[in-house]
């Protein structure tokens, strides 16, 4: 996986939420006037529906957010092409509803879920507000998501169930980056079982109070925020419960690089660059990568006396 230079945005470029958000609203309003002027036309900006009970994790990071520009144009989404640039360009061609999520291996009962079923597994009271760095580039990212245990519980894992597995959609017409043998496609990864019921570890719906823009994984993605980016599989369309470790799609196109476990670790080089430092889009200077990415009070202990080194 490459990891360009992130281009240098000034400070005053990156939009406050608060700001978006009047935008968005703005736009809606004037989107929904326009269908009523043509005749009752549908609106050309029909709105986002709303998260109900929306509320900050107490596990969120401190950090300002990126701007939504930020986010939603300088993207790792192979599907949609390898340039950072691209998914935002080429994802329209991804239709999320109807969309379902296939649940089998060792879990009680194999069932094929609708997404927003499968997201009303999960209390309201749980759907909570996240504000995460993620990515190898570094960002700061308000998502909107929920508990990956949560919905763990509900698949109802067998004792065996060692692993949890995530596969992406695979349609070419859809994701014309899979024309191409640049991974052994569908996109595949994977976590061990504690690591995915860990508090941390959720499935994002959304950022900045908005449905999941298609560049970044919609209509829903894994986000774990200690872990190098590639982890974070996008527009699942299966999670598969394991006795053995995945075969998950970048350690399989090159082991040396891109190990199983992938956590944030300044110690370990990558074969071709150093990971001991990184720069945060929108910044010009760098700054030390810290273990785990600044989570390992939360998450050493999944790894008490493992090398990760060896683990990487």
């Amino acid at each position: 996986m490459l990891i360009r230079r992130a281009p240098n945005i000034r400070s005053s470029e990156i939009t406050p939420e608060s700001l978006y958000r009047d935008r968005r609203r703005f736009l809606k309003a004037t989107g929904a006037a326009l269908g009523a002027a043509l005749g009752g036309l549908s609106p050309l900006l029909p709105a986002a529906p709303a998260f109900p009970n929306l509320r900050k994790s107490a596990l969120s990071a401190a950090e300002p957010a990126n701007s939504f520009r930020d986010i939603t144009t300088y993207n790792n989404f192979y599907e949609f092409g390898t340039d950072k640039d691209e998914p935002a360009k080429n994802a329209h061609t991804l239709v999320t509803r109807p969309w379902t999520v296939r649940i089998d291996g060792e879990v009680k009962r194999t069932r094929t879920v609708d997404v927003d079923e499968l997201l009303r597994w999960a209390p309201p009271e749980e759907r909570i507000y996240r504000l995460r760095c993620v990515e190898a580039w570094s960002m700061v990212i308000p998502w909107v998501g929920l508990p990956l245990a949560a919905i763990i519980k509900r698949a109802e894992p067998t004792s065996r169930a060692k692993y949890v597995e995530f596969t992406t959609l695979h349609d070419p017409k859809q994701m014309p980056g899979q024309r191409y043998p640049i991974l052994d496609w569908p996109y595949v990864e994977g976590l061990r079982i504690d690591e995915a019921m860990h508090p941390l570890t959720i499935l994002a719906v959304g950022l900045y109070g908005e449905l999941l823009p298609n560049q970044n994984g919609a209509p829903v993605r894994l986000v774990v925020p200690w872990k190098y980016g590639f982890k974070s599989a996008k527009s699942i369309v299966r999670m598969r419960f394991t006795e053995s470790p995945p075969a998950t799609a970048w350690n399989k196109a090159a082991p040396r690089e891109y190990g199983f476990y992938a956590n944030v670790n300044p110690a370990v080089d990558h074969p071709r660059w150093s990971q001991a430092s990184e720069r945060r889009l929108g910044e010009f200077r760098r700054r030390p990568t810290l273990p785990f990415n600044g989570y390992a009070e939360q998450v050493a202990q999944l790894y008490s006396g493992m090398d990760l080194r060896k683990f990487y």
